[in-house]
């Protein structure tokens, strides 16, 4: 009888559902769950913005207002 034993994991894991409830335990999935996807959502979206390169940059041009144009 080890820490491998199936009646053991099986009683841990009925201790566990009588403490939280089924329900919470739902909830701490759904969330785990939307947090792993997030998570891998944003690490494409790292990548591609890699890939995409100087593609998506936006120069800054300077235009003459007419308080500069004025001063000169």
């Amino acid at each position: 009888m080890g820490i491998s034993s199936v009646w053991h994991w099986l009683l841990v894991l009925l201790i566990v559902v009588l403490i939280f409830g089924t329900k919470k335990l739902r909830n701490m999935g759904k969330d785990l769950g939307g947090a792993v996807h997030d998570f891998k959502q944003g690490l494409n979206e790292g990548s591609e913005a890699a890939k995409g390169g100087k593609d998506d940059v936006i120069e800054h041009q300077h235009s003459e207002t007419k308080s500069d144009q004025s001063k000169s």
